[in-house]
């Protein structure tokens, strides 16, 4: 079953940590997202592996967005 890991505020993508095909575990860091000068790490609230990855450094997303698909 896939799973869904989504943005949860408005953010500029700085780093993305993981590439399609790596497996992770829960907690793991997924990218970090900067916002007002602060970097706020996007963890994994799933083990499995790396489906897609759906966001890149310098990007931007909005709340609610996919940042990756893990199944």
């Amino acid at each position: 079953m896939s799973h869904e890991i989504q943005a949860e505020m408005v953010a500029n993508v700085w780093k993305v940590l993981v590439s399609e095909g790596d497996a992770i575990q829960e907690g793991d860091t997924i990218c970090i997202l900067e916002s007002m000068k602060m970097e706020i790490p996007v963890e994994a609230t799933v083990a499995g592996v790396v489906a897609a990855v759906r966001v890149g450094p310098g990007g931007t997303v909005q709340e609610g967005d996919v940042i990756a698909v893990i199944d």
